[in-house]
């Protein structure tokens, strides 16, 4: 079952050593972007028993970002340093609950996140698009 952020930096394990990245991994704004809506699907379709992952579309993006990171230079190298390291881990996290709190969940309250779930599929969102509901 795909954990967190729904692996999206596992598809990164696999690059290669392009030019120099610009910027630091967790500098880049499209990368933490795309990290944070993937947590933020993943944290909707675990916390909403009417909302599940779309996995077909979730791998696309995860090859869509895997194909970013690659033209952007990060290394495999750098991909594992990221992947282990607890901040980052925790500040996606934060970043995705920030963002879920703003969207109206209330922690312990499903029907709150099953409606951040519908809105953010209704509003065709990054973490919309890798979710479907039941109802």
């Amino acid at each position: 079952m795909i954990k967190n952020t729904i692996l999206a930096m596992g598809l990164l394990l696999s690059l290669g050593a392009p030019a120099m990245a610009q910027v630091a991994l967790n500098e880049n704004d499209h990368i933490t972007d795309s990290l944070v809506a993937a947590q933020v699907g993943d944290i909707l379709r675990k916390t909403c028993g009417s909302i599940s992952a779309r996995y077909v579309v979730v791998y696309q993006k995860m090859g869509e970002l895997e194909d970013y990171a690659r033209s952007q230079g990060y290394t495999e190298d750098d991909v594992k340093a990221f992947l282990k390291n607890k901040a980052e881990k925790a500040r996606i996290k934060a970043l995705a609950q920030d963002y879920l709190n703003k969207a109206g969940v209330v922690d312990g309250d499903e029907e709150s996140y099953c409606k951040a779930g519908r809105d953010e599929i209704a509003k065709e969102t990054l973490a919309g698009s890798l979710l479907k509901s039941w109802k």
